[in-house]
């Protein structure tokens, strides 16, 4: 080559550099110096190879850009990068899902603590009201069955319910009144079959919608509502007035709890557009089951409404574990109108009628204590309200903490998760 060709050589322009991006294996890892989700461009200029930044360990090379003339990447004479990090160099998370979902809830958790758990206030709201409801249903039970009153009242009820229902009632009532199949292990009644159902086709939603957080919590539920029906082998029931009816305790309804049990399953485990319209299910079911327990003389009105009561807590105690896959996906939470109004609409129902019977069951206790004729028709009034109302006031509760502790609002909420990267090929 002449001096005048390496001097035009010399002279020639240089074709404008090649965009180096540096993708992430995993997004599951955000550091202080890239962001974990998303592509960093290095702009690299032709020259020694110490003027090119050098990548994190855990990301791989790929040519992302055409030269100035239009070829493919290295056309110019630069190296094209390629392949990935040494084996040795890679995080211990790749090849490991059950790792790899660890470190991408680290990675979410470290964006924003709402993408994987509700907020700390919330927890707490529900750990308190589950308290109160078990310490609820435990006052409902010490008001029944260790006062002169309670029993009174009791009596009262369970002697003429059926009679005092209205046509309609009873109408509603009778399918849930028939005594069932009798097998070895399980007695198939009405009951029995739609809290099966029920309970069956919540566990296949959160299976279906890959909840398993939320299987969890549902099987512990389900566990501990089981352990609370045999407190009826367990709790004392002293011999305060004479009664016609057996002097057994009968606290607190297998059937009811059943009942409350399954609605509120599907509570947890419907989608969001789905929640309010499950509460109302989940608040007529056990109502239906509780008022038919009475009419059937198998349980005492406090029996049923006790049942209630131990679920909702033990509900809202499991509520305040709720986490991860247990949750709303990030960017698909939003706050919902139905449970807003429903909610609203069953706390307030629930607690009038909560009020109500207390009203009416202060105002006959001078006849309680004497078994006056004129009390019966207001105790009657007083269980068919108290029952429905702390049915209705116990799903209004969960389904709103079930919203509440779901779908908190963060920022991925409202703009979704941060997009996932490319499989490493």
């Amino acid at each position: 080559m002449t001096d005048e060709q390496r001097s035009r050589d010399s002279q020639a322009p240089v074709p404008a550099a090649d965009t180096v991006t540096f993708t992430p294996l995993h997004a599951s890892r955000p550091t202080q110096n890239h962001t974990a989700a998303s592509d960093i461009p290095f702009a690299a200029t032709p020259g020694p190879a110490s003027d090119i930044p050098a990548p994190p360990s855990d990301f791989r090379f790929t040519a992302a850009a055409q030269t100035a003339s239009g070829g493919p990447a290295g056309s110019s004479g630069l190296p094209r990068f390629s392949g990935s990090t040494a084996p040795s160099d890679r995080p211990a998370s790749i090849g490991n899902p059950s790792t790899a979902d660890a470190a991408v809830e680290r990675g979410l958790a470290a964006l924003d603590p709402l993408a994987v758990r509700p907020r700390t206030s919330s927890r707490i709201l529900c750990v308190i009201l589950g308290l109160l409801w078990l310490a609820a249903a435990a006052g409902v039970w010490w008001l029944g069955v260790r006062t002169l009153a309670g029993q009174s009242y009791d009596e009262m009820v369970i002697t003429g319910f059926d009679s005092a229902l209205p046509d309609w009632m009873s109408a509603l009532l009778t399918p849930f009144l028939w005594q069932g199949i009798h097998l070895p292990f399980l007695t198939l009644n009405p009951t029995i079959v739609i809290a099966l159902i029920l309970g069956i086709a919540a566990l296949a939603v959160a299976a279906v919608r890959r909840r398993w957080w939320l299987l969890g919590q549902s099987g512990a539920l389900i566990a501990a509502c089981y352990a609370a029906s045999l407190l009826k082998r367990v709790l004392p029931r002293p011999m305060l007035i004479y009664t016609e009816t057996p002097y057994v305790n009968s606290a607190p309804s297998g059937h009811t709890i059943a009942a409350a049990a399954a609605g509120v399953l599907l509570i947890l485990a419907v989608p969001r557009a789905w929640r309010a319209a499950a509460a109302i299910v989940a608040a007529a079911f056990a109502s239906l089951v509780g008022w038919s327990v009475i009419a059937g003389t198998w349980h005492r009105p406090t029996d049923a409404v006790m049942s209630i009561l131990i679920v909702g807590g033990l509900a809202m105690l499991a509520l305040a574990c709720t986490r991860a896959s247990g949750m709303d996906d990030p960017g698909r939470r939003a706050s919902s109108t139905g449970v807003q109004i429903v909610g609203t609409m069953m706390i307030t129902a629930g607690t009038l009628a909560c009020a109500y019977a207390a009203y009416v069951i202060w105002q006959i206790l001078p006849g309680l204590t004497i078994s006056a004729a004129w009390a019966a028709s207001g105790a009657h009034l007083a269980a068919i309200v108290g029952v429905g109302g702390a049915a209705t006031l116990t799903c209004g509760l969960v389904v709103a903490l079930r919203q509440l502790t779901a779908a908190p609002l963060t920022r991925l909420g409202l703009i979704g998760a941060p997009p996932a990267p490319p499989s490493a090929s």
